[in-house]
């Protein structure tokens, strides 16, 4: 399924993105956000991955080997980008309202996976919610959510 991503994201056509190319492209963004999340204190535990990958499996309704090839694809990007702007940027032209506010939420219970939340977590946190075009009260409740 995911073998295309490649293909998909480095397509250079003036062509409008099919609702396939779109739904991957879903995938990829809120795959590198989470890695983000779980990455920002420089030190990713096993909860935190497991965490992201149960994550994805639920909110995109993946098998495992979906996932991991998901996961794969979304380190490389993760890797390769210089900011979170292509990431949210999609996002903001393709998901809800609704489907932002999951996604922090979803990144919230990913930086509470350790039980503590350093400045750095929340910085990144507080940083993604601009980026998504979020109010700072958006953001408050869905951390307050994340933690119940």
């Amino acid at each position: 399924m995911f073998k295309i991503i490649k293909k998909i994201l480095t397509k250079k056509t003036n062509t409008a993105a099919s609702p396939k190319d779109t739904e991957l492209k879903n995938h990829i963004a809120a795959g590198v956000l989470l890695l983000e999340a779980a990455h920002v204190d420089r030190e990713c535990t096993k909860e935190e991955m497991e965490h992201v990958v149960q994550t994805l499996k639920s909110t995109f309704n993946l098998d495992d080997e979906c996932v991991k090839e998901l996961l794969e694809e979304a380190h490389k990007e993760r890797e390769n980008a210089v900011d979170l702007w292509t990431f949210t940027n999609h996002m903001n032209h393709n998901y809800s309202e609704a489907e932002k506010l999951q996604v922090m939420e979803d990144v919230w219970r990913v930086i509470h996976t350790d039980g503590q939340l350093e400045q750095h977590e929340d910085h990144f946190a507080h940083k993604l919610a601009n980026l998504l075009r979020l109010t700072h009260k958006q953001l408050i409740d869905a951390k307050i959510s994340a933690r119940s």
